[in-house]
């Protein structure tokens, strides 16, 4: 169990730190390739949504090759897109590079899980979730540091060249340790369901980052794209609820666990991922500080996670997670509370330290607690599908919260600063210390206020956490679904 576990962190290692990596070079890919954050975030959202268009294939690909096979060839696939990534010559390049990568390395953690998941049994949901969440801790402690370095001192290219080597040992592990497969084919893909989705998904994102980044959702260009993806997402539901073998399996989510993890969760992956693409840029514009300072000021809210992800996973075992789940949130609402009052000019680095540690804990008890919260009270054979469908909702979600929240801060740092829309880096590049100094206070005012935002979001995830189990598996049946009137 702990060999495999080691293989599967691995693994799922790159996938997570790419996502870090990337989030405190932003602000130098920008000025690189001299874009404006609008189009550059899509490095980070192309990404994330690519990984989320992909997953829905990992239970028929299970199925149909294996689960090792299917782990070893995402991890490949990955390799590559991350060497592509590396030569890219133009921010257009790099998105396209990027989602290549993404769709690449999308079934490296769902099938990583269905690999734990069966192996560990639901008695130990939790403690299995603490081992997948490891490179949920290591990514926001070593992927700022090491993304920082490189871009400072080696090159930005090596942020994914670095993915080669690590891809080349998880292959060699897993190969030598992954029990044998047994490949059992018989649902057939979904392909129409994939064509619906993954072009709908993409569509309704872009036309929504779009409409927020002109702050006009009636030009046609805004209208068509949105309108496209979000009868493509409606067409897609309702084959989902209808078919046989749907691509992804909708009617989970009339089961009570399933339906309160999955909204707990796109607002808080919304909220999070949006808001941890915001300190990074803050550290590097505002404070002026180089990649690799800014990722060293980053790493108290990894030590945090890191100290309470075990115990949220015994006490997901022994309580339920519905209660840890709660504690979780309400420490994580109070620090990202702490940014939209604290985020000035010259907020002392301690404290910002201190309350990114708190937030780190937050998240220990957050994250994989929700997902347990849904897996723990299934059947046997109904977890790989819940683990696939959850990680869609997670990858979509935190593309939805990337796209948001980097759209408003440019937003808002056009409305402090003057200039375009969408821009918002650009007046802050290649000005005197002078003028930074003046500019400092407005900037940090529009992290301020987009920090609301994700408060909000935050705010609304207490409804759906309100009604996660709080009952361990022992003290309640497998979950039944939901009587539909």
């Amino acid at each position: 169990m702990l060999a495999v576990a080691m293989v599967v962190v691995l693994g799922a290692i790159m996938s997570i730190l790419d996502v870090t990596v990337v989030n405190v070079a932003i602000n130098h890919l920008a000025a690189e390739f001299d874009a404006p954050l609008s189009t550059i975030q899509w490095v980070a959202t192309g990404y994330t949504l690519a990984l989320a268009t992909v997953i829905p294939v990992t239970g028929w690909a299970s199925a149909r090759f294996g689960t090792k096979r299917l782990y070893m060839i995402s991890i490949a696939l990955f390799v590559i897109g991350s060497a592509l990534a590396g030569l890219a010559w133009s921010a257009e390049s790099l998105i396209v590079f990027r989602v290549l990568q993404g769709l690449g390395g999308g079934m490296i953690m769902p099938a990583g899980m269905t690999i734990l998941t069966q192996a560990a049994g639901p008695k130990r949901v939790g403690q299995v979730m603490s081992v997948v969440g490891i490179p949920m801790l290591l990514g926001p402690i070593c992927g700022p540091i090491l993304g920082g370095w490189l871009v400072d001192d080696v090159s930005w290219r090596w942020i994914f060249f670095i993915n080669l080597p690590i891809g080349v040992v998880a292959l060699f592990l897993a190969a030598r340790i992954l029990a044998r497969d047994t490949p059992q084919p018989g649902e057939r893909l979904d392909a129409l369901g994939l064509v619906l989705l993954s072009p709908g998904l993409a569509s309704l994102i872009y036309g929504l980052a779009k409409g927020a980044q002109k702050s006009d959702f009636s030009s046609p260009e805004v209208l068509i794209t949105t309108i496209a993806g979000a009868v493509l997402v409606a067409l897609f539901t309702l084959r989902a609820l209808t078919a046989e073998n749907p691509l992804i399996d909708l009617r989970l989510l009339k089961r009570r666990s399933v339906a309160a993890a999955s909204g707990t969760m796109v607002l808080f992956m919304c909220a999070f991922m949006g808001a941890m693409l915001l300190l990074p840029l803050y550290y590097q514009i505002v404070r002026q500080e180089s990649a690799l300072t800014s990722g060293l000021l980053l790493a108290p809210q990894g030590l945090g996670a890191m100290v309470t992800m075990p115990i949220g996973g015994k006490l997901t075992d022994r309580i339920g997670p519905g209660r840890v789940v709660l504690v979780g949130m309400l420490v994580v609402v109070g620090s990202v509370a702490g940014f939209t009052a604290l985020l000035e000019a010259d907020t002392s680095y301690w404290m910002l330290g201190a309350v990114l540690f708190v937030m780190g804990m937050g998240l220990g008890m957050t994250m994989m607690p929700t997902m347990a919260a849904a897996i723990q009270t299934l059947a046997h054979d109904e977890v790989p599908r819940a683990s696939t469908m959850l990680n869609i909702i997670q990858q979509v979600s935190a593309s939805v919260g990337t796209a948001l929240l980097s759209v408003l801060l440019a937003n808002n740092l056009a409305d402090k600063l003057g200039g375009p829309s969408g821009g918002g880096l650009s007046a802050t590049q290649n000005v005197t210390p002078e003028i930074m100094q003046k500019i400092a206070g407005p900037m940090a005012d529009a992290f301020q206020s987009t920090y609301w935002w994700a408060l909000g979001l935050l705010a609304l995830a207490f409804i759906p956490a309100l009604l996660l189990p709080r009952r361990t598996p022992d003290d309640q049946p497998v979950d039944a679904p939901m009587p539909m009137h």
